[in-house]
């Protein structure tokens, strides 16, 4: 009836074919979308409509904390904020947008304290005294962006399931920021023990915009902000196909490298480890009993790591000294200070990262790197 030749007139709706469409490139534009939801499915070994596509790891981390909360608060006819009707617990070293978020809450009149921690770990006996009926989240990550620590989250999982048969008025779902867990870690929701799962593009290859919340139909979430009906409702907006499905395809290649690049990065970081600590003797290590090994945070007390910073970017080399979202602050590493409570530490730390690509060559000359700037500042701070 008419000729084959296609032309695009649904611009309004976007330049490319927009998803909600019901055109052929509309169609087009949702089968990629379809497809990347179910292949970070099989990854994450859930069903495709667990899978809520998100901006990022801070945009999923708010769904998932203030969505699922005030869900529950609406469900429970507490529209109006008081005191101690809910009460929820964090990780007081994870990523700003689980403490914000968290913060967020409290003034909304939910109860909210941090986790007690031992030795780098979650300690779950104190997490059992301090459970309460009112109890309805717990938040924290999978592995700590700053010092690479892998926090305990199946314990902190039967802790808290063992809670739930033991009176607690409601469920209490944890929540797992698996951001920087893709590289070195099982990135299935059994692994974590999850009931809310966050996972960022940006974490696994070079790919910004885009993320994903993994949370069963059955969890109630109330939308951030209101809008139309993508991604089951929750988190209105057109969705970036092109976006999601290279996201996919980084977490799928992360799993399939996965191994080798771990035992690579171990040894990796075995050697670079035994070079700065000859270079520097007083340099301290922020580790845990378990640790990613393509994450390195040191302390070099008494120096300018900020300075140290702009140092190595002039010899070549980019490092941090915390996490990118926190760089502004004064206060030094507020994860380090979390995790040892050494405030002299946590204001001299520098963070080193790698990925896949990376080679042991280059680390080896960062610690060479490392060394001169070091010598450089301490030679300009005994003048």
């Amino acid at each position: 009836m008419f000729g084959k030749r296609r032309t695009y007139l649904d611009y309004a709706a976007g330049a490319a074919g927009n998803p909600s469409s019901p055109h052929e490139e509309g169609r087009r534009a949702k089968r990629i979308l379809e497809d990347a939801r179910t292949t970070i499915a099989r990854l994450v070994e859930v069903q495709a409509d667990d899978v809520i596509f998100t901006s990022g790891a801070t945009e999923g981390n708010a769904l998932a904390i203030l969505g699922y909360v005030r869900a529950r608060r609406a469900l429970a006819g507490l529209a109006t904020p008081g005191r101690n009707n809910m009460h929820a617990l964090y990780l007081p070293s994870a990523h700003a947008s689980i403490v914000e978020n968290m913060r967020l809450l409290a003034e909304e009149g939910v109860t909210v304290e941090p986790l007690p921690m031992r030795d780098y770990r979650v300690d779950t006996e104190a997490l059992a005294g301090i459970v309460r009926p009112e109890t309805v989240l717990v938040s924290m990550e999978a592995v700590c962006g700053e010092t690479g620590v892998v926090w305990n989250t199946r314990e902190v999982a039967d802790t808290l399931r063992k809670a739930r048969g033991g009176g607690a008025a409601a469920p209490i779902l944890l929540h797992v920021d698996a951001s920087q867990a893709p590289l070195t870690e099982k990135i299935t929701r059994d692994h974590f023990g999850a009931d809310l799962l966050v996972f960022d593009a940006s974490k696994v290859g070079p790919l910004h915009g885009c993320g994903a919340l993994i949370a069963h139909r059955t969890i109630p979430l109330a939308p951030l902000y209101r809008g139309g009906g993508q991604e089951r409702g929750v988190r209105p907006g057109t969705e970036v196909p092109e976006l999601a499905g290279k996201f996919a395809a980084a977490l799928r290649a992360a799993a399939e490298d996965r191994e080798a690049f771990r035992a690579a990065a171990e040894r990796h970081r075995a050697d670079l480890v035994s070079r700065i600590k000859s270079a520097l003797p007083d340099v301290s290590i922020q580790e845990g009993r378990v640790q990613a090994p393509n994450v390195l945070n040191l302390s070099l007390p008494g120096r300018d790591t900020d300075y140290l910073v702009a140092l190595l970017d002039e010899a070549g080399f980019a490092v941090s000294t915390r996490s990118a979202c926190e760089t502004d602050s004064e206060e030094g590493s507020r994860a380090v200070f979390a995790l040892t409570g050494d405030r002299e530490r946590a204001l001299a730390t520098l963070r080193i990262s790698w990925n896949p690509r990376t080679r042991g060559r280059d680390l080896a000359r960062f610690a060479a790197a490392l060394r001169t700037a070091v010598a450089f500042v301490d030679s300009n701070t005994q003048r």
